[in-house]
């Protein structure tokens, strides 16, 4: 393998390895966060809605409801929270071995024998799918993208990736749920409005 492939493979393995720590530690900030965050946010609005009389409504009562339901969810991950911080842990360390990998052969000229690096990214890609944790919470992903590419140094893979906003940094999922939402309003809500104001 020459140079420019290899350093194109260790900002990829990089890449998967940087996300997938981030990927654990947001399921288990999820796990030790969400749940009291529902609480607090249900208490407060249970007790401004004996004063406040919109927010006795079927509608808020329902998203209550859903809050506990997430907070039973969540709660169902919550004996391997010590499996997601040792998976998280590992992978970071890969993730700075692949670094300094990656700038020792970044250092190397071209004419270089690679074999000795291709094997050890190997064998530290290896360690890493061993410790990994395969079931992640429900919009880990979201997080993990926040946490990997807004409080990680990620310039090496940027190297290589060359990442764009749209596409990389902020997930296609939250792109759609955005959209969906701004329709849903405009539908529901905003031209129902000016159709009332025009009359």
């Amino acid at each position: 393998m020459n140079k420019s492939n290899l350093l194109k493979l260790l900002a990829e393995s990089g890449y998967n390895l940087g996300y997938g720590a981030k990927k654990h530690f947001a399921t288990l900030d999820l796990i030790e966060k969400a749940p009291g965050w529902l609480g607090f946010f249900a208490l407060v609005v249970g007790v401004y809605a004996l004063f406040i009389p919109p927010l006795a409504t079927n509608e808020v009562s329902a998203v209550m409801i859903i809050f506990g339901v997430m907070s039973l969810y969540i709660t169902n991950y919550d004996s391997k929270k010590g499996d997601y911080d040792k998976a998280g842990v590992h992978l970071t360390r890969v993730y700075n071995d692949m670094r300094t990998l990656y700038y020792e052969v970044k250092s190397l000229p071209e004419d270089n024998d690679f074999t000795a690096h291709v094997q050890r990214h190997k064998s530290m890609y290896d360690s890493a799918f061993e410790h990994a944790v395969s079931k992640q919470m429900f919009l880990s992903d979201w997080y993990a993208h926040y946490k990997f590419f807004w409080q990680q140094q990620t310039e090496w893979i940027d190297e290589q990736k060359h990442f764009s906003l749209l596409r990389d940094k902020i997930p296609l999922t939250f792109s759609v749920a955005v959209v969906g939402s701004a329709v849903f309003t405009a539908v529901y809500y905003v031209i129902p409005l000016i159709k009332l104001c025009s009359k």
